[in-house]
């Protein structure tokens, strides 16, 4: 999982033959090297088309999902682990490196209330077990922390950190996201030391997921902070241009936040390639 990907929610959130053929073209004409692949339904996914698709393609990949609401690990652990063990599966088949996202919980997923040590257990116990399954076959397993208005259970790097510590696992890595960061943080730089023993991969995303560098983001802090670390992952361009009314709900994304996926590839990646070069991340 290194240099330079982008999540395929620029073209498309449903992975269908036309979506995921859709996606790939565009991430082949704008040269990055690995795609992000939304698991929304993981049963429903041809693996046998994208696998050739991307190997065709010469591109890597990696999958995420969050977990739907009957299968919310600190609700239904045994339900989760079930539903974790399909999308891995869905996953190795792919041909992809790791699965990551919400993998702890529900993308919209609130309690209204402080997290229980209850609800932590069954977190615990749900990664663990996904963590294993994950290198059983040979992929990666990651978690990633959002804003408390998308999960009340893990918002920041210090919490993820303590997470994967708690379970012991040696396969979980931790997986930031500069748009949650810039809600969550005291300051991107603090996240990413607090989560740098376990951090693998970060999603480059504006505070209003439009195009990066016309947002509030400090992408200075971010970049050099991810050279003062010597991090080595995959930097992962997200902006949600094509959402499922359902997904849209989750992410309370009620307006477009740029005009076309073409506005943000051509103005987003440039830039966060640039800055990526500035600090000798690449």
């Amino acid at each position: 999982m290194e240099g330079f990907g982008v999540h395929t929610s620029m073209w498309t959130m449903n992975w269908d033959r036309d979506g995921a053929e859709r996606a790939v073209k565009g991430a082949k004409k704008y040269g990055v090297d690995f795609i992000e692949i939304p698991m929304l339904r993981p049963e429903d996914i041809d693996t046998d088309h994208t696998a050739k698709l991307i190997e065709k393609n010469d591109l890597r990949a990696v999958c995420s999902l969050g977990l739907p609401e009957q299968y919310w690990a600190s609700v239904n652990p045994e339900g989760a682990i079930d539903y974790l063990k399909l999308a891995i599966d869905k996953t190795k088949a792919c041909g992809a490196e790791a699965l990551s996202g919400v993998t702890f919980g529900g993308i919209g997923q609130r309690s209204g209330t402080w997290p229980t040590e209850a609800e932590y257990d069954n977190v615990a116990k749900v990664l663990d077990a996904g963590s294993a399954y994950a290198k059983s076959v040979g992929l990666l397993f990651g978690i990633e922390p959002v804003n408390r208005y998308e999960n009340h259970l893990i918002n920041t790097g210090w919490q993820a950190r303590d997470m994967i510590e708690r379970v012991g696992s040696d396969n979980i890595f931790i997986h930031l996201d500069t748009y949650h960061m810039n809600i969550e943080e005291k300051g991107a730089g603090n996240g990413i030391l607090d989560a740098r023993d376990y951090l693998r991969y970060i999603h480059l995303s504006e505070s209003d997921r439009g195009t990066p560098g016309e947002g509030c983001c400090d992408w200075d802090e971010i970049f050099a902070t991810l050279k003062a670390i010597d991090f080595k992952g995959g930097l992962a361009m997200e902006s949600f241009i094509n959402m499922p009314p359902e997904i849209g709900f989750g992410l309370a994304v009620w307006r477009a936040v740029a005009d076309s996926h073409d506005e943000v590839m051509s103005k987003g990646l440039p830039f966060l390639r640039n800055k990526a070069a500035q600090y000798r991340l690449i």
